[in-house]
């Protein structure tokens, strides 16, 4: 069975450049979805089926040259079964699930304070 490489693009990128590439790489406009909201200043999703490793490799490519701001990698999945809310529950449930990076934790040890050596 094919999966679903999904990337999350900011709202500045294009995305019927984007299709473009997409499709010149190779892909059908039925082995890919753009999601757009109809608010313009929104991010977009997009989910490309993939059926081999090479073109895992290639999509990603074609989204990093796009400036994607996260992929994400859905195996076993066709593009049928990939709508919108499908997708975004998925989404939502990685992103919970994630360990996100603790900050700079500085501890500071206990001093005495002033001490007699300090001259008046």
């Amino acid at each position: 069975m094919s999966s679903i490489l999904a990337g999350m693009f900011s709202h500045q990128n294009d995305y019927k450049k984007l299709e473009l590439e997409l499709e010149s790489s190779g892909i059908r406009d039925s082995e890919y979805i753009v999601y757009l909201s109809e608010d313009h200043n929104s991010q977009f999703l997009v989910s490309v089926e993939i059926k081999n490793r090479d073109l895992t490799e290639k999509i990603r490519h074609i989204f990093d040259q796009n400036q994607v701001l996260k992929t994400y990698l859905f195996e076993n999945m066709s593009i049928n079964q990939a709508s919108y809310s499908h997708l975004k529950k998925l989404i939502d449930a990685r992103c919970k699930a994630e360990i996100h990076n603790s900050p700079n934790v500085r501890i500071k040890v206990q001093h005495d304070g002033i001490t007699s050596e300090v001259k008046a």
